[in-house]
């Protein structure tokens, strides 16, 4: 009976009492060990660093630069273009601009000796009858002064498609909040140099030449050169549409945080004494009466801008 029950034993398959510890063995947690033969594993490299690696699955991907997380964005209508399309489209709204100044311009041959004549008589503050002559010194002098007056009047009406064609330019790399200001500092940008030169033809310019006539006369006849004239004419009018844009440049920095009112009314002397600076550096004029009838507008337009800041209380 004993002989039966060995028998019976030895009769018993082996692989059945190995396979409860190969069991235990799965379900044990992974060691050091494991981790350490997985580290092993061949890796791709470029020299550099890690290209791939086998086990890079689990790893945690990051996001796309051009996907708009925390605030990090490209415009919506920004699209990768060859430099040779953006060189392209930029000569030709070039064109455009220079085809409408080129045709204001032509306009204004056809009237520049009656604006001129209109002109003169209006900027000195005296009687028809009583204002100086124009004396012309050289041949071309006529001619030159003519042109000088139609190429102004052709800058006046190709300013507002120059802006436009820039902002169509810049449009698709524009952020919706940069076209906001964009289309609201335009429109303003044109108003106020139309101010600018309103200023300098109805205040400036009839000052100036009742100072001069006033500084010379008694002590030699007064003969205005035409060319001359109309040189100083051009250049204050037009230096005093970019001083009219002082409000708008300090208004768009402060929006933009670049800078506070506080800031810049703490540091005006500085800004008072650039403004001098650029006055004389602009405004050649042997009496100083220019420059600093330029420099006080300047000073009265910052100053007056940040009263008006101070008094919507913007900081």
């Amino acid at each position: 009976m004993s002989d039966e029950s060995v028998d019976d034993r030895d009769g018993e398959d082996p692989v059945d009492e190995a396979a409860e510890p190969r069991e235990a063995d799965d379900e044990r947690p992974p060691s050091d060990e494991d981790h350490d033969g997985e580290s092993d594993q061949p890796v791709e490299t470029d020299g550099e660093g890690i290209v791939d690696r086998p086990d890079s699955i689990d790893e945690p991907s990051y996001p796309d630069p051009d996907d708009d997380v925390g605030g990090i964005s490209t415009p919506p209508d920004d699209e990768e273009m060859p430099l040779a399309d953006h060189i392209e489209e930029m000569v030709l709204r070039f064109a455009v601009v220079l085809l409408v100044g080129a045709a204001g311009t032509s306009i204004g041959l056809l009237f520049a000796s009656d604006a001129i004549s209109y002109v003169w008589t209006d900027i000195f503050p005296y009687a028809s009858e009583e204002v100086p002559p124009p004396h012309v010194y050289h041949p071309l002098e006529l001619w030159l002064t003519r042109i000088k007056f139609s190429a102004l009047l052709g800058i006046m009406v190709a300013l507002p498609v120059f802006v436009y064609q820039c902002y169509l330019f810049m449009r698709p790399g524009l952020y919706p909040h940069e076209r906001k200001y964009y289309l609201a500092a335009v429109p303003m940008s044109v108003v106020l140099a139309a101010l600018g030169m309103l200023f300098s033809y109805v205040l400036v310019l009839p000052v100036l030449f009742q100072y001069f006539t006033f500084y010379a006369e008694g002590s030699a006849n007064i003969a205005y050169a035409l060319g001359e004239t109309f040189d100083l004419v051009i250049t204050l009018t037009g230096f005093l549409a970019i001083v009219f844009q002082i409000p708008l440049f300090i208004m768009l920095a402060i929006m933009m945080g670049v800078t506070t009112r506080r800031w810049l009314a703490q540091k005006r002397l500085y800004f008072w004494a650039a403004f001098f600076g650029l006055s004389f550096m602009f405004t050649m004029d042997p009496t100083m009466m220019a420059p600093i009838l330029v420099a006080l507008t300047m000073i009265l337009l910052f100053e007056g801008t940040l009263f008006v800041l101070k008094w919507v209380g913007r900081e």
